[in-house]
């Protein structure tokens, strides 16, 4: 089975055609969220998404690698990564039948009701 990538693109697409708004409109929605996550990640911030995960830095210390091409150290300062970790709600429906079968829908308990 060949893996596939979902570009931003993809996710505007899916918001303009969820939402029945504008392609212009789903693209700023989906803009801002990112940008919402990164500017709390930059600021040290931890976001949670109930139901898929939350975004937190880890600190990395400094250390001392090598130059792959010469083998001479370099010093690599201290720099804060980003670091994803999924729901256990994620985790599970990733390993469930439903998406083993390439069904892209979330489990009927995290949709939103209507009304």
């Amino acid at each position: 089975m060949a893996e596939t990538t979902v570009t931003k693109a993809d996710l505007v697409e899916e918001v303009s055609q969820t939402t029945n708004l504008t392609r212009t409109e789903s693209e700023e929605a989906v803009e801002t969220i990112f940008e919402s996550i990164i500017g709390a990640l930059q600021k040290g911030d931890k976001i949670e998404i109930r139901g898929f995960g939350s975004f937190r830095t880890r600190q990395r210390r400094a250390r001392v690698g090598r130059n792959p091409k010469t083998g001479a150290r370099v010093s690599v300062p201290p720099k804060r990564v980003p670091f994803f970790k999924p729901s256990r709600e994620l985790k599970e429906y990733v390993n469930s039948a439903g998406a083993q079968s390439g069904e892209a829908a979330p489990p009927a308990s995290a949709t939103p009701s209507a009304g």
